[in-house]
């Protein structure tokens, strides 16, 4: 009976919750939160307290993302494993958006201060033959190399084979792609080195390259390779004719993210010329 009559207008509860009163028809009319008495002649909704709990689990939800119909869906989830699992699901997605949203910031200071705001030198020089251990996949996107880091290093520790230098990722299409990469990642190992599937092993020749020497973190890769596009067309180079893994493209990773800060990074991504 304390229940019934502790009932709040629609206005009183908008108050206490701080949704406001079109939001609050909003999720009546899709059942996220009906009204606990509505009256049959005036319309007007009228809450009870313990909805409170309900409007504020809705208003947060809502706040970090989640849609009317996901909303519905977590209420009925609440206190289970499939709440706390949609939730680190959607951290892993803001976490995603914030990154991107860094390296937009991030353009955005490299075109406003110019070429000095990005640690970005290109020199030529030949990149020394050697012998890789190598993985190669279709993954999702650029974004998503890690996918192929996490099979091969627990087969390179079944395999016992033993890395002698700075790993690094061979880029097989021919064409910058949105989704659907193919990649190749590798790490250097002494020559005779054998390897099993799903590992392979190849040897690459010294080659002629343009570097770009990149400090700092890996959104500035794209930049890198524009410095290495104004190099090309500034001296009238030839990239080769990409038929071969030796004329592809390449990065060079001399430190990784579980080495140092992102902001300590060094990569060379690697052009070979014709």
């Amino acid at each position: 009976m304390a229940e019934t009559t502790n009932l709040m207008t629609i206005g009183e509860f908008s108050s206490l919750t701080r949704l406001s009163v079109r939001m609050l028809r909003h999720y009546d009319a899709h059942g996220v939160l009906v009204p606990a008495d509505v009256d049959p002649w005036t319309g007007y909704r009228r809450y009870a307290p313990h909805q409170l709990r309900d409007a504020a689990d809705i208003r947060n939800l809502r706040d970090v993302g989640f849609g009317v119909s996901a909303i519905s869906a977590l209420l009925a989830a609440r206190g289970t494993p499939a709440w706390s699992a949609a939730l680190e699901l959607q951290r892993e997605t803001v976490l995603k958006e914030t990154r991107a949203a860094q390296a937009r910031l991030a353009l955005i200071s490299h075109l406003i201060e110019g070429e000095t705001s990005m640690s970005i030198t290109v020199e030529r020089r030949t990149i020394a033959a050697m012998t890789i251990v190598a993985l190669r996949d279709v993954v999702p996107t650029y974004a998503d190399e890690h996918l192929l880091w996490a099979r091969m290093m627990p087969e390179i520790a079944r395999q016992g084979i033993t890395p002698i230098g700075p790993c690094g990722v061979i880029e097989h299409d021919a064409e910058f792609t949105e989704r659907d990469v193919d990649e190749e990642i590798f790490l250097p190992v002494a020559p005779g080195t054998t390897a099993a599937a799903p590992l392979q092993i190849h040897e690459l020749p010294a080659r002629d390259c343009l570097v770009a020497h990149v400090v700092g973190p890996y959104d500035q890769l794209t930049g890198a390779h524009d410095r290495l596009a104004t190099r090309i067309a500034a001296e009238g180079l030839t990239p080769p004719a990409d038929d071969s893994l030796a004329d592809k493209s390449f990065n060079i990773y001399l430190t990784t993210p579980d080495e140092v800060p992102a902001d300590q990074l060094v990569t060379e991504v690697c052009l070979p010329l014709g």
